[in-house]
């Protein structure tokens, strides 16, 4: 549920978001990349997808209970995945059903990625071109992820503490499992 709310907010703001896959992007980390504006993938990175799992426990009518919640699930990772590849909904659960891991090629050819990343070097002689003449904008990475913070504890009603500020990944990641664990 986490996933769905951080693509959420994602898919929810105004402006472009890019994705920049650097390692892999598995599981729920595979539909939260799919919020992009546009993904780029490294050319080592990985994706991959698969089908919703759980653990449940009790009689046939809770197991049956279990099954359907699955199915939902695997719905609307679906919803995720068509809205950026365009793949048709049986190929999309029939990549899920097989656990299909992708390299950076596979994934920009099926359509979970845009582009493949290249060397700074590389790029920088076309982002001068873009932005000649335009003053470049900044971003503080500890604002973006308090901003993200403060949206998710308002959706969870978490208390957050203003003294702490996030400078990693890793913070944010705390944070999430934090969040996690009261919703």
């Amino acid at each position: 549920m986490a996933a769905a709310q951080i693509y959420n907010m994602l898919m929810d703001y105004p402006g472009n978001v890019t994705v920049k896959i650097d390692g892999i992007a598995a599981s729920a980390a595979s539909v939260i990349a799919m919020a992009g504006t546009k993904v780029l993938v490294s050319p080592v990175s990985m994706m991959m997808i698969h089908n919703p799992a759980t653990i449940a426990f009790g009689d046939t009518a809770e197991m049956q209970k279990a099954i359907s919640m699955l199915d939902e699930v695997k719905e609307s990772i679906i919803n995720a995945y068509e809205i950026k590849t365009g793949l048709s909904r049986a190929k999309l659960s029939r990549l899920m059903d097989a656990e299909t891991w992708m390299d950076a090629h596979s994934a920009v050819e099926l359509g979970f990625a845009d582009d493949i990343m290249r060397r700074q070097d590389e790029e920088s002689s076309e982002a001068d071109a873009d932005f000649k003449g335009a003053a470049p904008t900044l971003f503080s990475r500890a604002a973006v992820t308090n901003s993200l913070m403060d949206k998710l504890a308002a959706k969870c009603r978490i208390q957050r503490n203003p003294d702490v500020t996030e400078r990693s990944v890793d913070s944010l990641m705390e944070r999430l499992n934090l969040i996690k664990q009261h919703i």
